[in-house]
């Protein structure tokens, strides 16, 4: 097993904000909006108002120097929505985005950030009757896997944890505080934690219901369903090519969903008691976050120490921050004066947060077979192309039977014609199969020669005198070189095999572009001739 080597790419932290509707207790109380969004990038923090006379209509001249002066404050994001927005639209923006490169191997992450009450679980988790961006995940990716389970076998697994007074709970089932720990890769793992492989989106959803009820939630004066815990949901998927094949290519993806606690001050919950500690121990665990980006965020970050572990939630988010991943933060504010602080902090972080940048690699293994194997890889490959053929004649059959005005005679020249091209390529195919095939054999066997040959020669050294040894050297090299060159003759040899093999498909697609333009309106292209390699 060898991991394939790929390109780092850079790239930056993606930051959408989302501004919440103003709830009941906000408009009895008549308080003032703090937020107005410009457009679809850009929205304005505690923005100006001109002071008008009430009879001329003229800017009053001199401030009120009791009054406290507005900050005009202008963020611009990668997204900004408004009050309005939809939970379908927040996931098109989001998550949707980096499905397409979680699909390829690249781990994901979306957290969820804010002060206590301003929508971030609802954005994540939402109801039954408006599902949020982990289940509108998990349902466009179940659709993703349905396209492509033709030509990749995909293996699921899911896992829902929290993060509770800095100890780690699995939410899906009933156990005590779990241990995190970090493998020679440096992936932060957690020991203990259960994985599960479910069907469909929908028994998804009813795992998120279960894990949502184990969560710790606890009302306070801010808000009466409040969670008091860090919520995790991680999904893992192996994907691997149905063809058989001795190099196996294996993408291996990581996508988190985070639901962050909210962070809150004690005089506005008016918390006391184990609220009062479960607060303490949220906004400890935030402000080791809010570190750890500004300490990312800084161009000298490289040369300083980034503080994970100062918080479980630092070192479960640290692949998610400033490791191998693609990364979105999706701030959650509410518009009302009454959250003016927390709006502004959580305004400073997410504009922070866009400065941090990540090297991505797409995570692909490669499986080398053993050689034992390649007699099952063969029967693997013939059972595909019987498979192909069974297609092929369902398809004809299915073409037969549908009534069309065309003449038969002529259709069934051309059925017969591309019987016979795609009997000669599936035939070529297979013959290049087993020509790479006894060309990997004849390799290793060239290898385990050269091996011999060195082994033996040690043994000369050590065993017989110096006009033995002289003259063994001499064979020995002779040999290796004889071996040497038969090795580059096959490798020369496999590399035209492979080339021919790439020319069989692309004839392959351009038979099959010819079938369906066939079933559209019964004209064939004229192929002036086909050349096999």
């Amino acid at each position: 097993m060898s991991a394939t080597v790929q390109e780092d790419v850079c790239n930056h932290v993606k930051v959408v904000v989302r501004v919440r509707p103003e709830n009941q207790k906000e408009k009895d109380g008549n308080f003032s909006k703090v937020l107005q969004v410009v457009d679809k990038h850009m929205l304005v923090f505690d923005p100006k108002v001109e002071e008008v006379s009430f009879f001329h209509g003229k800017k009053v001249p001199y401030r009120d120097l009791n009054k406290r002066l507005n900050k005009d404050l202008k963020f611009v994001f990668d997204a900004v929505f408004d009050e309005n927005s939809s939970q379908l639209e927040v996931f098109e923006h989001t998550t949707k985005i980096v499905l397409d490169g979680f699909l390829n191997g690249y781990n994901c992450t979306v957290l969820a950030y804010g002060a206590t009450g301003a929508g971030k679980t609802h954005t994540m988790l939402g109801s039954p009757e408006d599902p949020g961006v982990m289940y509108l995940t998990m349902v466009e990716l179940y659709n993703s896997i349905d396209r492509m389970k033709e030509e990749k076998h995909c293996a699921l697994a899911v896992s829902y944890l929290e993060v509770y007074n800095e100890q780690i709970r699995d939410l899906l089932v009933n156990s005590g505080p779990l241990a995190v720990r970090e493998d020679p890769q440096k992936r932060v793992l957690v020991h203990g934690l259960t994985l599960y492989q479910p069907k469909s989106a929908k028994e998804i959803l009813q795992m998120l219901d279960y894990g949502n009820r184990n969560r710790t939630q606890h009302p306070t004066d801010v808000n009466a369903s409040s969670s008091r815990s860090h919520a995790v949901f991680q999904i893992y998927l192996r994907q691997q090519d149905k063809t058989a094949s001795i190099n196996q290519n294996v993408r291996i993806a990581k996508l988190s969903l985070i639901d962050l606690a909210g962070s809150e001050r004690a005089c506005a919950t008016n918390a006391k008691g184990a609220r009062f500690r479960e607060g303490a121990n949220i906004n400890r665990s935030l402000l080791a976050l809010g570190n750890v980006i500004n300490a990312l965020a800084d161009p000298k970050s490289k040369k300083q120490h980034i503080p994970y572990r100062n918080s479980k939630l630092t070192r479960l988010l640290k692949d998610s921050l400033g490791g191998n991943c693609r990364t979105i933060i999706i701030a959650a504010v509410s518009p009302s004066s009454l959250f003016y602080d927390d709006t502004y902090n959580t305004l400073k972080y997410a504009n922070r947060a866009k400065d941090i940048k990540s090297s991505l690699k797409s995570n692909i293994v490669s499986l080398d077979s053993h050689i034992s194997q390649y007699a099952k890889i063969c029967e693997e490959q013939k059972k595909e192309i019987i498979m192909l053929k069974e297609k092929l004649r369902v398809h004809e059959l299915e073409k037969a039977s549908i009534p069309e005005n065309r003449d038969t005679c002529q259709q069934q020249v051309e059925i017969n014609r591309f019987r016979q091209i795609l009997k000669c390529l599936f035939t070529n195919r297979e013959e290049i199969r087993k020509e790479c095939l006894k060309l990997e054999l004849r390799l290793k066997e060239n290898a385990l020669k050269t091996h011999y040959q060195k082994q033996c020669h040690e043994q000369i050294e050590m065993m017989c005198s110096s006009e033995r040894v002289d003259k063994a050297t001499d064979k020995r090299d002779h040999r290796l070189a004889l071996l040497k060159a038969r090795r580059l003759q096959m490798e020369q040899r496999k590399e035209e095999e492979l080339k021919h093999f790439e020319e069989n498909t692309n004839w392959l697609h351009r038979v099959e572009n010819e079938m369906r333009l066939l079933g559209q309106d019964g004209h064939i292209p004229q192929v002036n001739c086909f050349v096999f390699p």
